[in-house]
């Protein structure tokens, strides 16, 4: 994100036919949210141009985009990988859905025909845009199904999830290990690097510890370690983000040599001090104390 940028929050609203979207959309008005009801997926590169620009002051925005837009499926992967790129906006997509033999009911009710099946039964056109939609739902962050609830039962749900409340906080915890005494049970992330030089085998380096200069500065002379933790820096920014939207708030990333005193404790340090300009980072050393005479 740029200095002085502020984040802005999507939320997409998809998911089938007579399942609730436009309750959800007129919830989200509700909210304080800019709704924008069909939005074609190809239009969606221009919107966001258009949320991103300094002189507006919209913060919160939600879209409905369903089969309606009759390339939905040609350009919605695109779009949707368009927006993962945007590291000033923080994107969220609810997937609505109810069991078929709702829908159907719901069809009746309202007399309107499916967008699948204009001329044929209701359940023909649901079966077919269940079909369409499948990985569409598998993508989405949030799914709600509709069918045991009311329409004021589905605006209440949504009001107190998505009402203004304090963000939960997303830290990392960077744990260093020695492979010799275990993997650490709640581990998210796991990076073995028992195959850097080991300070161990240089005896004044031995009874210190990855927290001394010396040992830092022997550990990162080489070049695989350099190598190592630009791969791992680049992986970490890339899933982070991806973790906070599926909605951990704190993810373990461990890192582990043989006896978790020298390589795995200076590696530790080293990314909690690379993310802790973007996140909050704690550092725990889990062997460290546990050498021979120590």
């Amino acid at each position: 994100m740029r200095n002085g940028e502020k984040e802005t929050k999507l939320v997409i609203i998809t998911g089938m036919s007579g399942a609730g979207k436009t309750v959800a959309v007129q919830s989200f008005e509700d909210l304080g949210y800019y709704c924008v009801d069909n939005l074609p997926p190809t239009l969606l590169p221009k919107f966001l141009d258009l949320m991103r620009d300094s002189n507006n002051n919209i913060r919160k925005v939600a879209i409905v985009m369903d089969l309606r837009g009759r390339e939905f499926f040609d350009s919605l992967v695109e779009a949707l990988d368009t927006l993962g790129k945007e590291d000033w906006l923080e994107e969220h997509i609810i997937f609505f859905d109810a069991k078929d033999e709702k829908l159907v009911s719901r069809y009746k009710e309202t007399r309107r025909s499916h967008p699948l099946a204009v001329e044929g039964l209701p359940l023909d056109g649901i079966r077919k845009e269940r079909e369409l939609l499948d990985e569409l739902r598998g993508r989405s962050h949030r799914i709600i199904d509709t069918t045991s609830l009311k329409p004021k039962e589905l605006r209440e749900k949504i009001v107190k999830v998505y009402a203004e409340e304090k963000q939960a906080v997303f830290s990392v915890q960077m744990v260093s290990f020695g492979f010799k005494y275990g993997l650490p049970i709640d581990a998210d992330l796991v990076f073995d690097v028992r195959f850097l030089p080991n300070p161990h085998y240089v005896s004044h380096l031995q009874p210190m510890t990855g927290l001394n200069k010396e040992v830092s500065s022997y550990v990162f002379k080489w070049g695989d370690t350099k190598e190592f933790t630009s791969k791992v820096f680049d992986l970490l920014q890339f899933m982070l983000p991806q973790y906070k939207k599926e909605g951990k708030s704190q993810l373990v990333v461990a890192i582990g040599c043989t006896g978790g005193q020298h390589r795995s404790v200076a590696l530790a340090e080293y990314f909690a001090k690379e993310l802790s300009p973007d996140y909050i980072a704690h550092v725990t050393h889990r062997d460290i104390d546990k050498r021979k005479g120590h």
